[in-house]
């Protein structure tokens, strides 16, 4: 092994927002280090940090994330009252299921349940 996860950053304008709402979505304070910079730390996850960046956000996200939600509607729900946003609809297989989502600034991604 050369190394171990550590953090995940996203980019993005308003760090302490994006904190709030992350830390409200997975649980956990946020910390807010100075205006350029909060992180979130989820219980029993791997931190979550934020990082302003001057410029906006443009395509889709190379990378995202999967949260798993014994009630994916429910849970849509709860993401769009913390200020989230659905992308389409529900989509179900023989697999499971899963909800693409935005948070606040646009990042992408996914509810994911049976």
């Amino acid at each position: 092994m050369i190394a171990h996860q550590s953090q995940i950053v996203v980019d993005c304008a308003s760090p302490a927002k994006l904190a709030v709402f992350w830390g409200h979505l997975l649980g956990g304070t946020p910390a807010h280090r100075d205006p350029g910079w909060s992180y979130v730390d989820p219980p029993g996850g791997l931190r979550l940090a934020f990082q302003q960046v001057p410029e906006p956000k443009s395509g889709k996200n190379r990378l995202h994330l999967d949260l798993a939600a014994d009630d994916i509607p429910a849970a849509a729900e709860a993401v769009a009252a913390l200020g989230g946003e659905c992308v389409g609809g529900l989509v179900r297989d023989e697999v499971g299921a899963f909800q693409v989502m935005r948070d606040p600034e646009g990042n992408e991604f996914c509810l994911v349940g049976p």
